[in-house]
């Protein structure tokens, strides 16, 4: 019979659920917060379940002989080593679809809050004040409601804030315009957000793309006299440029669940009359700790009978029999997944996904799922093989995948079309002899070319000098090249230059080569 430690909180019910399966589990809420007392015990349990109290940390994974699967109630997972993790082949799980009607909820609690000034009032009142005039506050009713990220949780705020009367608009790279109608929202770009709303409430990962989306530049686009709420991440917003605009009146009161460090103390956004400040309280509700807590005994039990895998985030679900064919061909649909992802700069409609020969007999979902997180990671950051295609669902992205018989000269083949709004784009690529993945067409151009973890892409003029300008350039800037592939659709027509290079290129020195002559496109790819 399997064996599970709870080290921290967790409901009775969820407690219940390890028993119906038939698992053997130890309740020691408190374990957690003793690092010795849990490096003590831990070798003798296969699964752990825990909250954000237990550090699962490289020491207590090296302590954990028989541990095959770490459980998180929540979707953050912060508190446990990942990589280490891995590298011992114990599965790590989290929850992350549990707490998405909480959070939405405390995000239009906020709002509201926000509108009438409720805490400055209570507190002014409770002082035996009766300053009636001056809480004025504002109707939601026909404001704009700016949502800045519309997935699971920001889709869920779109509905509560339309129940208000509320105009709904979206900034959302990878929300499409069929899913945007089907939701009653209009998706705007995020100027276009910024010039129009009256609240701005913020539902996104923290990735670098996210990070600082509210600085200074962002407040002096916005009207005079709009509010911001921000139960998603800390960091999303530059916090000193918020205040600046605060005390100037261009931002006329914010709510914050989140902030850049936590726990949040002495922040200087504390000491301004028109924020409200709670502790990270988007998922506090009693049904939501139920839920989360519930779901990870049902995903545990389920692994440890039966070994199924759900919501992991270092794991596909592929069986032990099929372990030793997939594995390449997982790695390759990530790549051209993440390949075309990083390329992408406006919402994806669609992606197809084509297998042909050998590759096709296989079983394609985990790649399909592989392909989809490479895909969406850029944007979404947090992004593993089971959520990916539910959040590709929720944005509306259509997914076709075709399996066929060997055509061509490659005895299997991975190809991945993109559909954007703008434009369509496609890579593709196949495993050699020595199990190692290669690209093997770009755009329809076709290529050969080994992937490394910095590689440089370019579109150019097909004209004479420009290898030997890029070149130098790239002799000048001090990046090594490793390899150099080229491809183009005809004589003085476009052409593709990938180049495997020796280190990370900075954004500096991007812009020099995207400046240099005959360049159409330059982008730094990172695997």
């Amino acid at each position: 019979m399997p064996k599970v430690l709870v080290s921290d909180k967790l409901s009775p019910t969820a407690v219940q659920v390890f028993k119906d399966n038939n698992v053997d589990v130890d309740y020691l809420p408190d374990v957690g917060k003793d690092k010795e007392k849990l490096l003590e015990i831990i070798g003798q349990y296969d699964g752990l379940a825990i909250r954000s109290a237990t550090k699962v940390t490289q020491k207590i994974i090296d302590a954990a002989s028989n541990l095959k699967v770490v459980g998180r109630a929540g979707i953050g997972v912060d508190n446990v080593d990942i990589p280490a993790a891995t590298a011992k082949g114990i599965i790590v799980m989290n929850t992350p679809f549990g707490n998405s009607i909480t959070t939405a909820e405390h995000a239009i609690s906020l709002m509201l809050a926000l509108a009438r000034q409720i805490p400055e009032a209570d507190a002014s009142t409770r002082a035996s004040k009766w300053e009636k005039s001056r809480f004025m506050g504002v109707e939601v009713t026909n404001k704009i409601f700016g949502l800045i990220g519309c997935g699971n949780i920001g889709s869920i705020a779109a509905d509560r804030a339309q129940g208000l009367r509320m105009k709904v608009i979206a900034f959302d790279p990878f929300l499409t315009p069929e899913r945007a109608l089907e939701l009653g929202v209009e998706k705007v770009e995020l100027d276009g957000l910024l010039a129009r709303a009256d609240f701005i409430s913020l539902h996104t990962p923290l990735i670098d793309a996210t990070r600082n989306i509210l600085n200074a530049e962002a407040f002096e686009k916005m009207k005079d006299g709009m509010r911001i709420i921000n139960c998603a991440r800390g960091g999303l917003i530059d916090e000193a440029a918020l205040a600046d605009a605060l005390k100037s009146g261009k931002v006329k009161g914010a709510a914050l669940d989140v902030f850049e460090s936590e726990p949040a103390k002495d922040n200087p956004l504390f000491e301004l009359p028109n924020v409200i400040c709670t502790p990270h309280l988007g998922a506090s509700t009693s049904e939501a700790q139920e839920n989360v807590a519930v779901l990870v005994a049902e995903q545990l039990s389920a692994y440890l009978n039966d070994g199924e895998i759900t919501n992991a985030l270092n794991f596909p679900s592929i069986s032990a029999e099929e372990a030793p064919r997939l594995t390449p061909f997982v790695k390759l649909a990530e790549i051209l997944g993440s390949f075309a992802g990083q390329l992408t700069q406006t919402g994806i409609t669609g992606v197809k996904i084509e297998y042909e020969g050998d590759v096709a007999q296989m079983n394609v979902k985990p790649m399909s799922a592989a392909a989809l997180t490479g895909l969406l990671r850029p944007l979404l950051g947090e992004v593993n093989m089971v959520s990916a295609p539910a959040l590709a669902r929720e944005r509306g992205i259509v997914v076709e995948v075709t399996t066929r018989e060997q055509q061509g000269a490659y005895e299997n083949y991975i190809r991945i079309t993109i559909q954007s709004e703008t434009q369509e784009r496609s890579v593709a690529g196949t495993i050699f002899a020595d199990g190692e993945p290669r690209l093997i067409q770009v755009k329809g151009i076709n290529m050969d070319a080994a992937l490394s973890q910095d590689m440089l892409y370019i579109t150019n003029e097909d004209k004479p000098g420009f290898i030997g300008r890029l070149g130098t350039l790239l002799g000048d800037l001090q990046i090594n090249i490793a390899n150099f592939n080229l491809g183009r659709m005809a004589e003085g027509e476009g052409a593709i230059a990938l180049l495997n290079i020796d280190s990370e290129m900075r954004s500096e020195q991007l812009a020099k080569v995207a400046k240099l002559e005959g360049v159409t496109q330059a982008t730094s790819l990172r695997f």
